[in-house]
Parts: C-alpha cells; sequence; structure tokens
C-alpha cells in the first residue's frame, strides 16, 4: 500500500514536466511563437525549413537532459529609451514559450488583483483606467486631496538575484524535470554573477511578476495600502495624506534591499497630488483628464507615419486627446 502511494505521488510530481515534453505542448508553443509576423524573419523561416525534425529533436533533448541554451544575441533599441535586448535562437524560444505554457497559471492565483503587467486580460490600459478608478475612490469622488507616491525599481532585470528567484519559484513547482529547465534557462544569463535576466525573453515577463510578487504582498499585507497599483517595476500608492506616503519610502526601500537585493532608483522616487498630475504607464492623471504624455505625445507627432498611425491612434483613444488624434490623422 506504501509502495503503490509513493509511486502515485511521483507521478504526479513528474506529470508537469510530461505535460512540458508533450508533442502537443512543443507545437502549441511554436504556433504561440510565431504569431505576430514572426513568420517573416530569416532564423525563424530557416528553423521552419525542417519544423518537424527541428522540434521532435527539441523534445527529445529536453526529455533526455540533454538540452542547452544558446548564446543570446544582444542589440540596443531606443523605444524611446535606450534598452540593451538580448534575443534567444529561434529553438530557446520555444522552448520558453512551451514552459510558459505549462507553469504560467501556476502562479496567476498568487498575484494580487491590481498586478498590470503581462497577464492575461491586464496591459498597459487597463492599469491606466485602475488607477482612475482608485484616484476616484481616494478622493471621494475628488471631494478631498490626493497624493501618488510613484516608485520606479533600478535596473530590475538586471539586478534580479538567481537565486532568490529560484527559491521563489520553488514554493509552486515541485517537479525536478521542469525546476531543471526554470535554472538552466536563469542561468543562461548573468548580467553580474548571479544576478540579471534578459530583456526579451518570454520567460523573463513570468519571472518578473513572480519576483516583484513579495513586494506587492508586503504592501497590500504588511502595510496594508488599500491604493497600490503595479507595472512591471513601476508601482504606485495613492493616499490622502501626503506625509504617510514619504515615510513610507524607507520602508519600501529597506524591504526591497532585505528581501530581493534590489533597489529604489533614487531620481523616481516621487509624490505628486491629482491635481498636479499623476504620470503612469505613460498617461498623465488629472481630475478633468488623462492626457497622454508630454514626450510621448511629441514622439508621436514627430514619428507618424501611415505604418504606426493605427497604434498611435490607439494611445491616444485612451485619453481625453481628442485634439491629438485630429492632428495625427491631419499629419497623414
Amino acid at each position: 500500500m506504501c509502495s503503490n502511494l509513493l509511486h502515485e505521488q511521483e507521478l504526479i510530481i513528474d506529470a508537469p514536466f510530461e505535460q512540458l515534453v508533450s508533442m502537443e505542448n512543443i507545437f502549441l508553443a511554436w504556433q504561440k511563437f510565431i504569431r505576430g509576423g514572426k513568420r517573416k524573419k530569416s532564423d525563424v523561416m530557416i528553423f521552419e525549413r525542417n519544423l518537424e525534425r527541428n522540434l521532435f529533436e527539441l523534445q527529445e533533448k529536453i526529455k533526455t537532459g540533454t538540452y542547452k541554451h544558446s548564446l543570446y544575441d544582444t542589440r540596443l533599441i531606443r523605444d524611446p529609451k535606450e534598452r540593451v535586448i538580448s534575443a534567444a535562437p529561434v529553438c530557446d524560444r520555444v522552448v520558453h514559450q512551451a514552459l510558459d505554457n505549462v507553469i504560467k497559471f501556476t502562479f496567476e492565483t498568487c498575484y494580487i488583483y491590481d498586478s498590470y503587467a503581462c497577464r492575461i486580460g491586464k496591459g498597459i490600459h487597463k492599469a491606466s483606467y485602475r488607477l482612475r478608478r482608485l484616484l476616484q475612490k481616494a478622493s471621494r469622488s475628488n471631494t478631498r486631496s490626493v497624493y501618488g507616491l510613484k516608485c520606479d525599481v533600478r535596473k530590475f532585470f538586471d539586478t534580479i538575484n538567481h537565486e532568490i528567484l529560484l527559491r521563489l519559484l520553488k514554493r509552486r513547482i515541485i517537479s525536478p524535470g521542469v525546476l531543471q529547465i526554470i535554472e538552466h534557462i536563469i542561468k543562461s544569463f548573468e548580467k553580474t554573477p548571479g544576478r540579471g535576466i534578459p530583456l526579451g525573453n518570454l520567460s523573463s515577463q513570468l519571472f518578473a511578476n513572480v519576483y516583484l510578487n513579495e513586494l506587492d504582498r508586503f504592501i497590500k499585507h504588511e502595510l496594508r495600502e488599500k491604493y497600490y497599483l503595479r507595472y512591471c517595476d513601476d508601482f504606485i500608492i495613492l493616499s490622502h495624506d501626503r506625509a504617510k506616503l514619504l515615510n513610507l519610502v524607507p520602508k519600501l526601500r529597506n524591504f526591497l534591499k532585505d528581501a530581493l537585493k534590489l533597489e529604489l532608483h533614487p531620481k523616481k522616487v516621487v509624490v505628486r497630488s491629482w491635481r498636479q498630475g499623476i504620470d503612469f504607464v505613460g498617461y498623465v492623471h488629472k481630475p478633468w483628464a488623462v492626457l497622454v504624455r508630454t514626450k510621448t505625445k511629441e514622439r508621436m507627432i514627430k514619428k507618424v507615419n501611415e505604418k504606426n498611425i493605427n497604434s498611435y491612434l490607439g494611445v491616444a483613444k485612451h485619453a481625453d486627446s481628442h485634439e491629438l488624434t485630429q492632428l495625427l490623422k491631419n499629419i497623414i
């Protein structure tokens, strides 16, 4: 009886790995990966010429533990600020997607409602609309002053601690096979020894949310802040008491340092009133309007063309920007 129970437990533990390496999951990962026009890229076309062979070989390597992550292609982009993107080869990105298929929803039940980056049904625009609602609540429908403490984690992706990240992932994942792949992906990149995950990996988005979920829980459950939301490493806390918000800063700084080995960006800790305008996820919130950030608006006017006009109009649509919309259309 005891032996049967032990065997059943082993099967349960191995089930996520069996799901990860199943051919159904590998092909699903490929289908998700090529969405959004990736099929036209040269490295993707080369991989697709022998698609079945490449995917079966990839499956076999993962199954047998011989899979090795390849080197990253690092490039500098401006969007508009400079960022270093580290892109993995096609086969590795398929692995990242296959892993995401299996473990992503494992962590969804852990997250707070007001975490908005890289989650189904969330995103920048939902974060902006949610901030508007929270400002209304915190100000009691604009009958009292409300302030926003906005913070940013300094060099977040570059300074994520591998050891802490693995420990957090192991709280919810017990499959040795899945953990082996996760550890391999994490250790495939370092900005400094034992630190950093690459901008550009699908898996990095998941890892970032798992890591900063600790901050979310600290703010919601330890500090008991009611009006809080986060998008990636940018977060904001609302209160009618400006002094209280300023007093939170050292507590946030100490938690990030002690628990997560991270730092608040010293130049991006800002307290502003709603009337002054609270800038978050590209939009400036004021009691009478939501506006597109000035720098974003200037860039749109300068760079608008027939290819990006619909994207720019989509940004303007989520703000009170009738004049900007007409100006962009007139330029084209």
